[in-house]
């Protein structure tokens, strides 16, 4: 049975691997961007977010089985965190009502392998506090930090809204993937130029396969917004070359106190 996904950032990169390879199939596909899409609107203002939701109604019908936020920038720029939190968000909150109408509805938004890498406390308090106007006056959100920091911001939010009534009571499984590097138009450019390329090297090896191709990350967006994910949600999955086992640490759980034990179970065989 066909399925209406609506998928922001669709013209390129990721979106558009994943326009392509849902549309292969069969699937009815909404895309939204700033050019070449049903829903041309622009995510860093609230006006083109209130847009993107009446224009998403139209064209599905009232209607969506899931929705794939891919929309982000990368930029010196507080509009980093006007599309890649804000805009993210509004996506997926604002599309929320279409996709209660769908009897297996999946979300899922792009966050970054730079989810590890530091970042601007200040940003990431007041993009999950909902103060756009602080988020984007903080002095960090003209740096390099801000990319990182608006992804974190969104990685979190997914953990905390994911086992809400609103989205697991609603039976919809809510993720986030953290690519490595990709080549897309985005990166085209830094990877083209010796010195940008060796500092992201170094800042996201990927050891396994190097650089992803966008078809690449398509692959688990397809399954994450299928009706086949039942069980996956709240996760943060990262699909870089193994950057974050390269970064981090070996002992990525941390212990959670968990209530005291005390009813009675015989364990005996029958």
């Amino acid at each position: 049975m066909t399925r209406t996904y609506a998928i922001s950032g669709s013209a390129s990169g990721i979106g558009l691997a994943t326009r392509t390879r849902l549309e292969a199939r069969g699937e009815h596909v909404i895309g939204i961007d700033v050019h070449d899409a049903e829903v041309v609107a622009d995510l860093s203002s609230r006006e083109g977010r209130a847009a993107m939701v009446d224009g998403v109604k139209r064209a599905s019908g009232g209607a969506l089985d899931a929705v794939i936020s891919c929309a982000g920038i990368a930029a010196f720029d507080p509009v980093v965190v006007r599309v890649n939190y804000f805009g993210a968000v509004a996506t997926l909150e604002g599309l929320l009502p279409l996709l209660l109408q769908s009897a297996s509805p999946r979300a899922v938004v792009i966050a970054s392998s730079s989810v590890v890498h530091p970042v601007d406390d200040e940003i990431v308090d007041a993009c999950l506090a909902g103060d756009e106007e602080r988020a984007a006056a903080a002095p960090d959100a003209s740096t390099p930090i801000v990319y990182a920091s608006s992804k974190r911001a969104v990685a979190r939010w997914v953990r905390q809204n994911a086992p809400t009534e609103a989205w697991a009571g609603a039976r919809i499984p809510l993720n986030a993937i953290a690519p490595g590097t990709v080549v897309t138009p985005l990166t085209a450019p830094l990877l083209g130029d010796a010195g940008a390329a060796a500092y992201i090297d170094q800042t996201v090896p990927m050891p396994l396969a190097g650089h992803a191709s966008p078809e690449d990350i398509a692959l688990l967006l397809d399954w994450l917004s299928s009706p086949e994910n039942t069980q996956v949600t709240g996760q943060v999955i990262f699909i870089d070359g193994g950057a974050d086992v390269v970064l981090g640490s070996d002992d990525y759980w941390r212990s959670v106190e968990i209530p005291e034990f005390d009813v009675e179970i015989d364990l005996r065989a029958n």
